[in-house]
């Protein structure tokens, strides 16, 4: 196949995964103050875009993690080519729109790592996988980053009910906390867009380098631009299946636990983007409103739907890995192959986006009854004490 047609099919696919990453990972930001009335579901969405733009201009170490350090790329190591990214891209895309499908918080970080193992694995073998960079950046981070992240909502939670004690009982006593939301997932936003929009940025500089248009490992002002753009869009979109479970699904989140876990979030998020992890935001909110949950005295954690979640979190990388290494296998019998793998890629699609629309899940129906603006955080008025009757 014409190397400069498949390395704009890459781009494109590259293009659509960071579109799906946003719509994903949407909740990540939203699902907490959507779930306790601080933002209009479309406000907070549209809050996150712009949010999520703005980020993938701040840094660019975890795209340099990517395109020079997962795959031993170069001197002394393998030479991917182009087919094999487009394979592990399939992969990491239809195991998102699995688990959009059904509503899981799964990494899209880790399925996109996934798909490019798995197809480089049936390209070169082990040895084309650097397992120290994995290791180090990628699965140390996954275990203790929703841990740590856990954690600090945990402490975070419990100070911010221990210091505004005294509004116990008063009819919305803590309603500036939902105020300090805005703030709070704003930052988480942000952080989202320094970390995730940047793993397509690496996956398309990987491209260019196996292409030979390019050598460094810096990505590109263009690569940037459109990146941040595909990422901001696909989070308008808003992944209200995923904002649901998160904001909803894992515990009823009031205003101080939504402002202490999204703080805990972008924390973790930003300082692991400063030093190049390529970490699961995703599995970074999921621990912080765990915590939350945990540190709010009479908070209920619905322990099933995290056990469904941390099942999905221990899928992904595999099951992706198994589906890039399925598309790569057919991808080696060259055109045909890549037409294969795209017609296929497309009808799964197709068939999940028709799946869903018989349990449509939009900004209408996001919040449950219990959680619904406002009705999360209301407090009774205590009555006002009877004045005695002297004799």
């Amino acid at each position: 196949m014409d190397l400069t047609l498949i390395v704009v099919l890459v781009i494109a696919l590259a293009l659509f995964f960071d579109f799906t990453n946003g719509f994903h990972d949407t909740a990540n930001a939203m699902a907490t103050p959507i779930a306790t009335g601080a933002l209009r579901p479309k406000v907070a969405v549209g809050l996150a875009a712009v949010l999520n733009l703005v980020g993938a201009f701040l840094s660019t170490e975890v795209a340099k993690t990517i395109s020079g350090g997962i795959i031993k790329e170069g001197d002394g190591g393998v030479l991917i080519t182009p087919e094999l990214i487009f394979a592990g891209l399939i992969g990491a895309i239809v195991w998102n729109m699995i688990t959009w499908l059904l509503g899981l918080p799964s990494s899209s970080s880790h399925a996109l790592f996934g798909g490019l193992i798995g197809a480089a694995l049936v390209g070169f073998g082990f040895q084309a996988i650097d397992f120290t960079v994995v290791l180090s950046k990628v699965i140390l981070p996954a275990l203790l980053a929703p841990v740590t992240a856990g954690l600090v909502a945990f402490v975070a939670t419990k100070l911010a009910y221990a210091i505004t004690r005294r509004y116990d009982g008063k009819p919305d006593g803590r309603d500036g906390f939902r105020h300090a939301q805005i703030f709070s997932s704003s930052l988480v936003a942000l952080a989202h867009g320094t970390n995730d929009a940047q793993k397509t940025m690496g996956v398309i500089t990987l491209t260019l380098i196996a292409a030979g248009i390019q050598t460094s490992t810096d990505p590109q002002t263009w690569v940037i631009v459109t990146c941040a753009i595909a990422i901001a869009l696909g989070t308008y979109m808003g992944g209200w299946r995923i904002i649901k479970t998160l904001g909803t699904g894992l515990t009823d989140v009031k205003p101080a636990q939504g402002f202490a876990s999204e703080t805990a979030t972008a924390a973790t998020i930003l300082a692991s983007s400063h030093v190049g992890f390529a970490l699961s935001t995703t599995q970074v909110a999921s621990g912080s409103v765990i915590g939350s949950g945990l540190g709010r005295r009479g908070s209920k954690v619905r322990w099933r739907t995290a056990g469904r979640i941390g099942v999905g979190w221990l899928l992904t990388l595999p099951s992706a890995a198994a589906v890039g290494a399925l598309a790569a296998l057919v991808a080696q019998f060259g055109v045909i192959g890549v037409i294969i793998d795209t017609v296929v890629g497309v009808a799964v699609i197709v068939m999940i986006f028709v799946w869903s629309q018989r349990n449509e899940v939009s900004a209408n129906n996001v919040v449950s009854d219990v959680a619904a603006s406002g009705r999360a955080v209301k407090i009774k008025r205590n009555p006002k004490p009877k004045r005695k009757v002297s004799a």
